[in-house]
């Protein structure tokens, strides 16, 4: 979880201090330890990526009951719920500053009067879903930051939590780790209680967790498969709405950073678990003239477009009520939001020879999406062949541009001149009345 917008440029800074002291840096090798339990966290969730909605990266813990009803409201009325956008994600600072009696949490009366079971009712009402925050330590990011006050983490509350989470309608909860000890048995106990609590509730709930928060080293979520433990894992440190940082592996990243960390963990995706790279950047606001300036529209095209190509959840955190033409559009654009959601979920992989430049996913109608993106500053002319995306041999290819609609055909031969930092994704299958 990221430090809230304003914050972050001198969070950042300070990160790469100690990113310096402790030798970390972005060529830092990562291990990766497998597991021999694959199964669900949750029996019967998410059995394609979840697609919703994140208060944080817009509003970080400036948030109350009217910020969340107006961004359900928008979610129904911009076309993203019927897109495939259900989850309505509360996040950091929710909470009262203490538990009530017999332990429960509380929703601040201040900012959620009337509580968090009616704002779920409120969200169920409009065809979405409701979601919420936690983490398994005792005090949450925020609270750890000193940016909020308290110390009402779920650790030694974790039945009772759960139990709140369900009677409230909880249908999502994203638990951060928020601690820079980072004990792998540790943390695997302490997320394994928090699955185990909302499995013994009976309420199908999407349980996405970020092993990774303020663990100044190789992000957990990176070293080790949490398939059987968690609906969606974080594969990485924060996302930032920039390019690349160049700050290492133990800092925020943007998005080139987190592609090369998250690219090689497709294979651990399947119905139930998913690899999850962090938030969509789509839409949110920088800080011109800084670090962290905003996407341009080409890396906004790249992030939505990777992100679906390796069938990762797409969890957005604009401002909805004031989203432009432009992002509506993107966020919704169906093809590419079918290529996300395609059951078949096998592995992006990246075509040999190409380096990060070509990578292919085949879909359950036996079509290959392939993406040409191109990570330099400047224009680049991309080809592949069909023979190298691994489709069968035909006289003539269709090929669908994702983006644009067009339809082409090609006798195999595949290229195109991608701008900087952009992505083009091209849906191609045998032309059969060739």
């Amino acid at each position: 979880m990221r430090p809230a917008p304003g914050a972050l440029i001198a969070v950042v800074s300070a990160l790469l201090t100690v990113a310096l002291l402790l030798g970390v840096t972005a060529a830092a090798p990562i291990r990766t330890t497998a597991r021999l339990d694959r199964g669900v966290a949750i029996a019967g969730v998410a059995l394609t990526p979840p697609m919703g909605w994140n208060t944080w990266n817009t509003y970080g813990c400036d948030i109350s009951a009217p910020v969340v009803q107006q961004a359900a409201d928008a979610l129904v009325a911009s076309g993203m719920r019927d897109a495939g956008y259900r989850y309505v994600v509360v996040d950091d600072c929710w909470f009262a500053t203490s538990r009530g009696p017999g332990g429960a949490l509380r929703a601040d009366p201040a900012r959620f009067p009337q509580g968090m079971r009616a704002l779920a009712d409120y969200v169920h009402a409009r065809g979405l879903k409701f979601g919420i925050y936690e983490s398994p330590n005792e005090r949450t990011c925020a609270q750890l930051g000193g940016t909020y006050p308290g110390r009402t983490g779920s650790a030694g509350h974790e039945e009772l939590d759960a139990r709140t989470f369900a009677d409230w309608g909880v249908d999502y909860l994203k638990y951060d780790w928020c601690a820079p000890e980072s004990d792998l048995d540790r943390q695997v106990a302490a997320f394994t209680r928090m699955r185990d609590a909302l499995r013994d509730t009976g309420r199908p709930i999407v349980y996405s967790i970020n092993t990774n928060s303020d663990v100044l080293a190789v992000p957990p979520g990176a070293i080790y498969d949490w398939s059987g433990i968690a609906t969606m894992w974080r594969t990485t440190n924060d996302v930032t709405p920039a390019w690349e940082l160049g700050l290492g592996i133990a800092t925020s990243q943007g998005i080139r950073e987190i592609l090369d960390t998250t690219a090689p963990l497709t294979v651990r995706a399947g119905p139930g678990h998913w690899p999850d790279p962090d938030m969509l950047e789509v839409g949110v606001a920088g800080i011109p003239g800084t670090l962290t300036p905003g996407l341009t529209a080409a890396e906004q095209r790249t992030q939505f477009g990777m992100w679906a190509l390796l069938a990762a959840p797409l969890i957005a955190g604009n401002a909805l009520p004031a989203m432009d033409l432009a992002t509506r559009a993107l966020l919704t654009n169906p093809e590419v939001i079918a290529v996300d959601q395609d059951p078949l979920a096998a592995a992006a992989t990246a075509v040999p020879g190409t380096g990060t430049t070509v990578w292919r996913r085949t879909m359950s109608d036996g079509s290959v999406v392939v993406a040409l993106s191109n990570r330099d500053r400047v224009a680049t002319r991309i080809e592949t062949t069909a023979a190298a995306l691994g489709l069968p041999a035909a006289y003539r290819y269709e090929v669908h541009d994702l983006w644009t609609g067009a339809a082409s055909s090609t006798d195999g031969a595949l290229g195109a001149t991608v701008g900087a930092h952009d992505t083009l994704l091209l849906r191609i299958r045998p032309d059969t009345s060739a």
